[in-house]
């Protein structure tokens, strides 16, 4: 099916938003459905596959048995939702032997069971969208001891939401990754940051009697002028009063003779005149 085609970076086999999401894949229903729904948390349309039993409700691709999806990249990675019930995917692939191996996860499963065509492992998943990845290379390697060659088919069974599933060559950082392999969007980290203006220490809004008149303030480049201090008048001397001279307190024994009575001068008037000439 992809044998022919450029495999290089990643190859989507599975994409929720587009216009026909199941055109390759062949479902099976029973005691459930498989529908498109939106979800809140990633603000997307996804693929929604339930059912009471696990082994009756899937999807399988490629959609004809007799085909093969002939893919050689080596990590499988999906992005799917935990919906806190039994889920399984399984994936069977082609190693360097010619033989057909099938590797079956599950969230059920509590030990790794490893068989001569089949090895089933456990997988854990935290609450809400997870992205998956699956080194099938590796997997196939510590199995069966074998190289692989390719993958043959894929199949995914109830109970889960998926918003992508792809092959890639490698693992990619977030970073690296397109827009649209991505749960949320653009990292934080990739945005531009926001211009930020730094105010100068000496920068001071305008007076509001110049902006009155229509004159511009102080530019932060120019700094004011400088202003000659105003002279403070000299300081006048002034003589400080002498002390006053202390008086000699009056003995008990020996009182003080009267001080003399000083007469005021007389008016001075014309018979005063004229006998002074």
């Amino acid at each position: 099916m992809y044998r022919s085609a450029y495999q290089k970076g990643f190859l989507t086999v599975l994409y929720s938003v587009g216009s026909s999401p199941l055109n390759n894949w062949s479902s099976y229903t029973k005691n459930g459905y498989i529908k498109r729904i939106y979800d809140e948390d990633i603000k997307s349309l996804v693929l929604e596959i339930m059912g009471s039993n696990v082994s009756t409700t899937f999807i399988h691709c490629p959609s004809e048995c007799k085909e093969q999806l002939g893919i050689k990249l080596p990590f499988l990675v999906l992005l799917i939702k935990n919906m806190h019930k039994y889920f399984c995917f399984e994936v069977k692939i082609q190693d360097d032997q010619r033989f057909m191996r099938r590797f079956r996860v599950s969230n059920f499963q509590s030990k790794t069971s490893v068989k001569p065509f089949c090895t089933a492992m456990p997988m854990g998943m935290s609450p809400g969208w997870n992205q998956i990845q699956f080194n099938l290379a590796d997997f196939t390697r510590r199995a069966y001891g074998s190289n692989y060659l390719e993958t043959v088919s894929l199949q995914l069974h109830a109970n889960v939401r998926i918003r992508r599933i792809y092959f890639a060559d490698k693992l990619y950082t977030e970073a690296e990754l397109p827009n649209d392999y991505r749960l949320m969007g653009k990292p934080k980290d990739l945005k531009k940051p926001e211009k930020q203006f730094k105010v100068q220490a000496t920068a001071r809004p305008p007076s509001p009697l110049n902006t009155g008149r229509g004159e511009a303030g102080p530019s932060k480049d120019t700094e004011p002028e400088a202003t000659e201090p105003m002279s403070e008048p000299e300081p006048v001397l002034q003589k400080s009063p002498s002390p006053p001279v202390p008086q000699k307190a009056p003995s008990p024994t020996a009182s003080a003779p009267p001080e003399p009575a000083t007469e005021e001068p007389a008016p001075q008037t014309e018979a005063t005149e004229e006998a002074y000439y």
